[in-house]
């Protein structure tokens, strides 16, 4: 299927397991457009570039060579031919990356290069799932589904603390701490003046708090339409 899916919603909210299992039973790509984000901000703290220096992140953020790998049974990205995939999960990076994607010249430079992995999959019958926070608002308005995948802060905090550590590790404290940071990016990401974080008009909103990842792949899939008329 040619289908064209975009899924937004806040972090922690299970976009990036949904999104590649959805894109692996359609047989499409997958496009996570975070992981870009967080390319983009682990090059500019690799520099040495201060987030909060909006002129200087925006003079420079057309350096990097970004690449991105949309196989979703094995995604990766690179910049300039760095496998970054591990660095860009790392806490620097995701203190810092909300400050970044809301400079206007990385989100036009980032959105562009997002555009054309959408059109390279088209001109090859190929369907593709992008996850982000404005996939269906800005990057893909004529998308085929849109959907806005929520859930509980506090459920939100204790699957990327368990992500981040390991099941083993994670304590109460550690919830919590992750619950405050999620928050904050959430108040940062939807306060935003350039694509902020908010559903499309025509979305279909999934709160996943009490749905495992495959009851919320089936709803997805399920909303998905018949290409076949």
């Amino acid at each position: 299927m040619s289908v064209i899916i975009a899924i937004d919603g806040p972090s922690g909210s299970g976009k990036s397991s949904t999104s590649r299992l959805v894109a692996r039973r359609l047989g499409a790509r997958y496009v996570d457009t975070g992981a870009m984000y967080r390319a983009i901000t682990w090059w500019m703290l690799r520099e040495g570039i201060d987030p909060d220096d909006t002129a200087a992140v925006a003079a420079r953020c057309a350096e990097p060579i970004i690449d991105l790998r949309d196989d979703p049974a094995d995604p990766h990205i690179s910049v300039d031919g760095h496998d970054v995939s591990v660095d860009i999960r790392g806490p620097g990076v995701g203190a810092a990356v909300s400050r970044i994607s809301a400079v206007p010249q990385v989100r036009s430079r980032l959105v562009a290069i997002q555009r054309d992995l959408v059109e390279a999959a088209r001109q090859r019958g190929d369907g593709v799932v992008m996850e982000g926070r404005d996939i269906g608002t800005v990057v893909l308005p004529d998308a085929d589904l849109k959907v806005f995948l929520t859930a509980d802060a506090g459920a939100r905090a204790e699957r990327r603390a368990r992500e981040q550590v390991g099941d083993d590790h994670v304590d109460r404290d550690m919830i919590r701490a992750t619950e405050e940071h999620l928050l904050s990016r959430d108040a940062i990401d939807s306060t935003r003046a350039v694509s902020p974080l908010q559903a499309a008009d025509d979305a279909i909103r999934i709160d996943g708090t009490h749905l495992t990842l495959d009851e919320v792949a089936d709803a997805i899939l399920a909303a998905v339409p018949d290409q076949r008329a």
